[in-house]
């Protein structure tokens, strides 16, 4: 039986703030903003080529501080290309770190030791990896 991760809820202060960072300054598409009267609103956003979603929200989500989600990754296989979109994008993000040593060879020098970090306009703390091949 597969277990696969789908959602993942990231608690904010401002929907529409953060909606807007995830969607034009991250790329995240949006796959739907629901309005369910004055109180509840889910705002559901999918990184490019990912399975798992966020979602953002009020209402129907729950309660937690805005900011206190830390360790979020994405995965990209190249981060130098991801870092730069970032940046040019707008998004305050991190010098390349290489984190740790690799016990066998790969095909490029940072992959699976390769990140950058970033947060949104709460604190959520999110890492980008390197991992352009696996095996």
């Amino acid at each position: 039986m597969n277990w696969t991760l789908e959602v993942v809820v990231v608690p904010v202060s401002d929907i529409d703030r953060a909606k807007e960072f995830y969607a034009d300054r991250l790329g995240f598409v949006v796959d739907h903003d629901t309005r369910i009267g004055d109180d509840v609103r889910i705002v559901q956003l999918t990184p490019p080529g990912s399975g798992c979603s966020i979602v953002i929200g009020r209402g129907a989500v729950p309660d937690m501080p805005p900011g206190s989600l830390k360790g979020l990754q994405l995965v990209v296989p190249d981060v130098e290309k991801a870092r730069a979109e970032l940046v040019a994008r707008g998004v305050e993000v991190s010098e390349i770190q290489v984190l740790g040593g690799n016990p066998r060879p790969v095909p490029h020098p940072l992959d699976n030791v390769g990140f950058v970090f970033f947060t949104d306009p709460d604190g959520n703390a999110w890492g980008v990896q390197q991992i352009s091949s696996r095996g």
